[in-house]
């Protein structure tokens, strides 16, 4: 996922896409209390934004509380909380509040509210460079 920014806030593209956590990142660690899991994330391989990621996650709904990420030297990048998990529509249980503190951005947060999460489904080829001119229309 890119480093690069989103609308000029601390947020980066991996930080509001939908990941596969499983496929970019290995378990190295694992904590369980009796509402959430604490689990230690190693990049697979350096094509991630963060080496390393300690996210909590809560057991009843299976979604992240809270992720802490670290470059490959050790060094905190950013702190994502998410907040005010509701169901937006069936099988789609999201927080509705994402908000990211970085040490590099000393005294600010960004924050993310989504009122509304529309599912659709797009084909394959939308997403190639031929298509790029057409990516408005994706949104209506």
């Amino acid at each position: 996922a890119s480093m690069q920014s989103v609308v000029g806030g601390v947020f980066n593209n991996s930080d509001i896409m939908r990941l596969d956590f499983s496929a970019e990142y290995k378990v190295t660690g694992q904590k369980e209390s009796s509402r959430e899991y604490t689990l230690t994330l190693k990049a697979k391989n350096d094509s991630v934004a963060y080496d390393k990621l300690i996210m909590t996650v809560d057991k009843k709904s299976v979604t992240p509380k809270k992720v802490v990420c670290y470059a490959s030297t050790g060094m905190l990048i950013k702190t994502l909380t998410y907040k005010d998990i509701k169901k937006f529509a069936p099988g789609i249980i999201r927080p509705a509040v994402v908000e990211t503190i970085s040490p590099f951005y000393k005294g600010y947060k960004s924050i993310m509210v989504y009122g509304k999460i529309t599912p659709k489904s797009f084909a394959n080829e939308v997403f190639t460079l031929d298509n790029i001119s057409k990516v408005g229309t994706l949104r209506r």
